[in-house]
Parts: C-alpha cells; sequence; structure tokens
C-alpha cells in the first residue's frame, strides 16, 4: 500500500520529507527498533523520542508536536490508536469458515445462528443460543442453556458454564472458564465444609474481551456482571457476585473477591488484590501489587498494601529503606534526652 493510500485509509496528514514518498510503499508494521525501510512504525510515548534518530522505517505515526523527523510521517491525534488501526490493515488472523465441523457434538435443543463456525471436537450443550457470525473454535465447550450472542470469537479450550450469557463481539483468549462456580462453602460443626450451590449466572455485555486462563465464577444468588466493553487481561480471576464496570482494564493476576463492585474506567495495574464487599468508584487507577481493603472514592490514584493516595505512598516508599536509620537517630536522641534530664535532675536536688 502507497504511503499516501495509507494516510487516506487513516485519516491522517502525510508529512513528507521528499516530494516522492507519498508514492513510498508500505508493506508491514514495525516497532521502531525492528521496522524496515517499506514498514511503518510509531511514536506514542514522548520519552522514546530519541529513539527515532535510529529507526530505519519507512514511515512513521507521530502527534502533531513531534518534529524534526527524517523520514516521512503520518500526524495522528492519536499515534498508538492509528497504529493499531494500521495494523489491521496489514493482518488479519485466520478466519474459520461458516459451518460445523463433523466431529462437533451439538444438541439438538441448540439454537445456531446463520454464518457461525463450530470447530472440530466442540460441545455444545442442550437449549444453547448462538448468535450470527459467531466463531466457536475446536475444544470449546458451551454448557446447557448458555447464550452467546453475534460476532463473538470463543477460543480453543475456553468454556462457558450452564446458563452463562455473552453479548455481542465477546472474546475468550484460550483456557478461559466463563462460570465456574464461586468458591463459597458453610463451615459445619465438625470442621468439614459443605458446598454452597452458586446458581448465580456469569454475564458478559458486549465488547468485552477475556484473555488467557482467566476465570469469571458463577455467583450463589444474582449475578456476577462484567459490563460492555472492559478488558480483563491473563490470570486474572473475578469472584462470584461482582461488578466488573464498563470500560475497565484488569491486567494480569488480579484477583477480586467477591462482591467487589468496579465503577466506569477503573484500572487495576497487575497483581491488585481486592478483598470483596466493597465498591471502587468510577475512574480510580490502582498500581501494582496494591491491596485494596474498602471503598476507594471516585478518581483517585492509589498504591501500597493496604492502598492509599500513590502521591504519598511514593513518599513512603522513599523514606521505607532509611527506616534503620531513622530508628538509630531516635534512639540517641532518647538516650541524650534521658541523660540530660538526668544531669536536671541532680542539678535540682
Amino acid at each position: 500500500m502507497r504511503l499516501k493510500e495509507l494516510a487516506l485509509r487513516l485519516g491522517c496528514e502525510l508529512r513528507a520529507v521528499q516530494a516522492d514518498d507519498g508514492e513510498k510503499e508500505i508493506t508491514g508494521v514495525a516497532g521502531m527498533e525492528h521496522a524496515g525501510p517499506s514498514e511503518l512504525t510509531f511514536l506514542a510515548n514522548p520519552k522514546y523520542a530519541h529513539k527515532v534518530k535510529s529507526t530505519r522505517a519507512g514511515a512513521i505515526l507521530v502527534s502533531a508536536a513531534t518534529g524534526g523527523l527524517h523520514i516521512p510521517a503520518l500526524v495522528s491525534e492519536n499515534p498508538y490508536l492509528d497504529f493499531a488501526r494500521a495494523l489491521e490493515l496489514f493482518y488479519q488472523p485466520p478466519a474459520p469458515k461458516p459451518g460445523v465441523h463433523p466431529t462437533a457434538v451439538i444438541a439438538e435443543t441448540a439454537k445456531i445462528g446463520e454464518g457461525v463456525s463450530i470447530g472440530a471436537c466442540a460441545v455444545i450443550g442442550e437449549r444453547v443460543k448462538i448468535g450470527r457470525g459467531t466463531v466457536i473454535h475446536p475444544l470449546v465447550v458451551v454448557y446447557e442453556g448458555a447464550e452467546i450472542g453475534e460476532d463473538c470469537v470463543l477460543h480453543a479450550h475456553s468454556s462457558v458454564r450452564e446458563h452463562c450469557r455473552l453479548g455481542n463481539r465477546v472474546v475468550l483468549q484460550n483456557g478461559v472458564v466463563i462460570g465456574g462456580d464461586g468458591f463459597g462453602f458453610a463451615k459445619k460443626k465438625d470442621g468439614t465444609h459443605y458446598k454452597i450451590v452458586q446458581s448465580g449466572p456469569a454475564v458478559l455485555e458486549d465488547d468485552v474481551e477475556v484473555q488467557t486462563l482467566s476465570s469469571v465464577d458463577r455467583a450463589t444468588v444474582g449475578e456476577t456482571r462484567v459490563k460492555r466493553g472492559a478488558k480483563i487481561d491473563s490470570l486474572v480471576q473475578v469472584g462470584h457476585a461482582c461488578v466488573v464496570g464498563e470500560d475497565n482494564i484488569i491486567c494480569a493476576q488480579t484477583g477480586l473477591a467477591g462482591s467487589s463492585v468496579l465503577g466506569k474506567n477503573v484500572l487495576l495495574a497487575g497483581q491488585v488484590g481486592v478483598s470483596g464487599h466493597l465498591t471502587i468508584h468510577d475512574n480510580v487507577v490502582v498500581y501494582a501489587q496494591s491491596g485494596i481493603g474498602g471503598d476507594v472514592e471516585a478518581g483517585s490514584v492509589v498504591s501500597g498494601s493496604p492502598a492509599f493516595d500513590a502521591a504519598q505512598w511514593r513518599r513512603a516508599v522513599t523514606a521505607f529503606p532509611r527506616l534503620p536509620e531513622l530508628l538509630r537517630t531516635v534512639r540517641e536522641l532518647e538516650k541524650r534526652l534521658a541523660a540530660l534530664e538526668s544531669r536536671e535532675g541532680k542539678d535540682e536536688e
């Protein structure tokens, strides 16, 4: 694709270095360190601007404020987003053809929409509903009574348990479990544990994506819900009866204990632990490895375990390595003070 055509497709301004730059052929997209003369790269973060001088890329996506470039540029309001859009123009993942593989097992009561693809050894249970254009890859299991919307993609070894519901354009990566039993047990007098039936489904709204080996547990009663546009990274557990808000980002190895409620646009960085039965309100950012033990106010940025204001946390972390030194200083001051008080006492006598 010629660079001027690519600029048109992306809605970007072409900033040429030479008169014929618009005719340059672009064959792919790559990062700055690896891009070759026929590839497009991007600069989204100004702190990496120094790398532009050494890139071999044929062109670069940049913001309007970027200057002094030695290669042609596509000027974008959001270079990272347009980089993602450009990538789609050059690479599309394989799309299975509509139809049912002969080794798939589909219950007679299941309702399959038009243009659905069901791969080898997939199992579709009784009274399942699958919407138009959805792709079910090999070895997927959909339990009885589950509903899956239109244009979803369920990758190999993912499972959707009984009566759970997926909206439209939901993506489940490999090994995801939607609606596995919540962790609920009642302790008996003899100390053994009595399993509590997990009767409530897990519900994923439109445009949700769940990355590999993550689980969204079903609820004891009611439901577990992941709202529209939320993105859940790999190795995340969403416990029973949780609510994950719209457009949330939940990064890898995060765990939400039961009945956690997250508002809109919440970002939980990696390895965050949420203790459950609390609310994290809209637009909160939680730094990696933080522990959330209570409600968090809207717009807060918190860190630490237990988590508190991130700016205070940074100051506390800076002071932490100096605590032994500060403790020695305090003890020395206490000794001096005690000695001074002793001398003053003798003088009074």
